[in-house]
């Protein structure tokens, strides 16, 4: 007989990655058209000129430039302005 108790599904969990969420192109840095800016669950961060935001809140460059982070109204927006 065991003595030790069944422990459940704290015995089951498998060890997953991370999905690597964050900000990729700092403000000032280059970026190239497609280049994701920032990660994020949520929408944290806006989309500005020069940006889009995907499906999962991911936001990237629709135009070669350099990054910008500003708030405006109380949010963080990103752009990206050209060089």
């Amino acid at each position: 007989m065991a003595h030790t108790k069944s422990q459940g599904k704290t015995n089951q969990k498998a060890n997953r990655p991370g999905q690597r969420r964050g900000v990729k192109k700092f403000g000032g840095q280059k970026a190239q058209v497609g280049q994701i800016i920032v990660r994020q669950v949520g929408s944290s961060f806006h989309s500005g000129s020069g940006t889009k935001s995907g499906k999962d809140f991911t936001i990237y460059a629709i135009r070669p430039g350099i990054v910008k982070f500003f708030k405006k109204l109380g949010k963080n927006i990103v752009s990206v302005v050209k060089a």
